[in-house]
């Protein structure tokens, strides 16, 4: 058993300026914190293996499935089953910083459309 925290978890950047966290990195499970600074946005994507659940810690986003949007904002969360494209973007002013658990790990399964 070990306590985790960002300071003390691998740290990454993507996209630049977004960052990540990685909380748990084994093959079956991943869980990382990550941060989005406003109006940035992750590609269009899919995994082919994992399936991801998001939960937003703090501030605004959105998640693009297919065509649809779903607003999601502090307290809320959304499931991404696998092969289902998906796109999250911070709309806001604020930085929006959510929790995203891959089962199994989505790392080298990113398919970018």
């Amino acid at each position: 058993m070990r306590k985790i925290d960002r300071e003390h978890a691998q740290h990454y950047n993507w996209k630049t300026i977004c960052e990540g966290w990685h909380f748990i990195q084994t093959e079956e499970l991943s869980i990382i914190a990550e941060k989005m600074p406003p109006h940035t946005s992750e590609d269009m994507h899919y995994h082919c293996k994992a399936r991801q659940f998001f939960y937003i810690l703090s501030g605004e986003a959105e998640m693009k499935c297919r065509n649809t949007i779903v607003k999601l904002e502090t307290g809320s969360g959304i499931e991404i089953e696998p092969n289902e494209a998906h796109q999250m973007t911070n709309v806001s002013e604020n930085d929006v910083e959510f929790i995203v658990v891959s089962m199994p790990k989505s790392h080298g399964d990113k398919i970018i459309l």
